[in-house]
């Protein structure tokens, strides 16, 4: 009898924080490979950069990340560079839960960076958010199959992002993306991504939103698009030969969306 693949060391990170006004950490806790600093800011906004100091996920790792801005307060979570999702065992996917609240005359700004699939990843997210009646939420998720220069592809994988957006305690908006399989097989179809191999989501809430959809659409250009979803809440997708030209459309919009400069960390 062939013995069992000995399973190797897993990674584990868990990140709770909340911001309070005036720029104000409000309560933190981190452990395992997961990590936030706190860049000083000349805004009213608490911004965190959250990094995996595992250096990326594969299959079997478990991360969960909970941030919040409380009442009247603004907070920035953005990651210091880009993450990656690995070649995984075939029996085993990595997770990300990520929950996210913002309280009455808050704004919370999510914005990781590019997200790199490897051949043979496979990892499944989750994504769940709480907001109240007035709350200001921007989120945007970028994903690339591969490294178009390096001549990556990715023929066999998995990737799974589920969202769930709450308004008062109201679902609000809800959006199950994903790939299997031949990831690049599938990007190359006509009707999926024409050949490009970057994408990225983008999530806007905030009272008088839909003010926003012709000059987002415009920003996105002909490769995205942008829709008012519901009440207050705009979403869009867009997609871009590689990573370098997902970020020269992504900035644009997000600059526009969240009437701050985008965080360091994507120009560096």
């Amino acid at each position: 009898m062939r013995p069992k693949a000995q399973r190797q060391p897993r990674a584990r990170g868990v990140l709770r924080l909340s911001a309070r006004p005036g720029a104000r950490i409000g309560r933190l806790h981190q452990s395992g490979s997961l990590k936030a600093l706190f860049p000083a800011s000349r805004h009213d906004t608490l911004n965190a950069v959250f990094l995996n100091t595992s250096g990326g996920v594969t299959g079997g790792d478990r991360f969960h990340v909970e941030a919040e801005a409380e009442a009247g307060a603004s907070l920035m979570l953005t990651s210091q560079a880009a993450e990656r999702f690995y070649r995984a065992q075939p029996d085993e996917t990595g997770a990300m839960d990520i929950a996210l609240t913002v309280g009455a005359g808050a704004r919370l700004d999510w914005l990781p960076q590019e997200t790199i699939l490897f051949d043979g990843a496979r990892v499944r997210r989750s994504f769940r958010v709480d907001l109240a009646e007035d709350a200001r939420f921007l989120a945007v998720e970028p994903l690339v199959s591969g490294r178009l220069a390096m001549g990556e592809f990715v023929h066999s994988g998995f990737q799974s992002d589920i969202w769930r957006v709450y308004r008062a305690g109201k679902l609000t908006f809800a959006d199950n993306f994903r790939l299997i399989g031949d990831i690049d097989a599938q990007l190359a179809q006509p009707g999926v991504a024409a050949g490009n191999r970057a994408m990225a989501a983008l999530l806007f809430a905030a009272p008088g939103a839909e003010t926003l959809l012709p000059a987002l659409r415009d920003l996105l250009g002909p490769l995205g698009g942008a829709s008012c979803v519901a009440k207050d809440l705009l979403f869009a997708r867009i997609l871009a030969e590689d990573g370098y030209e997902l970020r020269r459309r992504l900035i644009p919009a997000i600059t526009r969306l969240s009437g701050q400069d985008i965080p360091k960390t994507w120009t560096l």
